[in-house]
């Protein structure tokens, strides 16, 4: 089992060159699968998180979040970036305390969102928290990678100039790689990798149609590429499809599409005897 320490330096090192992708486990399952399948590193989904607990995004106490945070780490061979919403506080101060609890865990990368309830915080206060994050992890030791976000594309405010505006500023404030969800064209995506360069760029693939591939966003400059909660939500359409078909017509023929329980069960069995060797 490489070491909280490798995993941060190996965090880092796919974050100097290249292109890859982060996607999101929202379990233990879903991770050591999503593992086993190569990924070199996993992100948590606030949103996945939460369904599973019967909650809606945005709904999770700051213990319930660490608690699984530290689950995914310890679980898990590959860095993991904790989606940390607006780090659980409003002021910078409480930031500051909700990521010295995070680096704890265990992470690689923790990304701080710039609003919360729906609305975006002003600029200037947006960065004194970012630059609270910053301190607080370079208090402990640094190793842990800051990524800032700019949420205007998902909270009404579509606008790409205040949204580069806001990336630079929080570029300058510390952070270590940028994130835009909700930009979606080239464009968008090509002027976001040019105005934070030689900051990386992570880029949200999400439910929205798209022809874009990993090769397409690599050719942009994009460094890393995540899907948020759209693994769950995957996961939670088939469910209710189902079950919806079962209830209201008497059908079952959306099961054949299950995966056999065999398959999942080797898989899982051999998964478990080399974490216990």
């Amino acid at each position: 089992m490489p070491t909280v320490a490798d995993k941060r330096a190996t965090f880092r090192t796919l974050h100097e060159s290249g292109c890859f992708v982060l996607p999101n486990p929202w379990d233990l399952g879903s991770a050591r699968y999503l593992q086993h399948l190569g990924f070199k590193a996993l992100a948590s989904t606030s949103a996945g998180f939460a369904f599973a607990q019967a909650r809606p995004d945005g709904a999770v106490p700051r213990d319930m979040v660490l608690a699984h945070l530290y689950e995914l780490v310890a679980a898990t061979d590959v860095p993991i970036n904790a989606d940390y919403e607006a780090g659980y506080a409003d002021d910078a101060a409480g930031v500051a305390e909700s990521v010295r609890l995070a680096v704890e865990t265990g992470v690689a990368g923790l990304s701080i969102e710039d609003g919360a309830e729906r609305k975006l915080y002003s600029l200037d206060d947006a960065v004194a928290r970012l630059r609270a994050a910053r301190a607080a992890i370079d208090q402990a030791g640094g190793e842990v990678l800051l990524v800032g976000r700019a949420e205007c594309f998902l909270l009404g405010r579509p606008d790409l100039d205040e949204t580069i505006a806001r990336l630079r500023a929080y570029a300058n404030a510390g952070a270590d790689c940028l994130y835009a969800p909700g930009i979606r064209t080239r464009e968008q995506i090509a002027a976001v990798v040019n105005a934070v360069d030689p900051k990386p760029v992570n880029v949200l693939m999400s439910s929205s149609p798209t022809t874009l591939t990993v090769a397409d966003l690599a050719a942009l400059g994009v460094r890393r590429i995540s899907v948020g909660g759209a693994l769950a939500r995957v996961g939670w359409g088939a469910v209710m499809r189902t079950a919806k078909a079962i209830l209201q017509d008497g059908r079952f023929d959306g099961l054949v599409d299950s995966v056999p329980g065999a398959e999942i069960n080797a898989l899982f069995r051999e998964d478990l005897a080399r974490r216990m060797t």
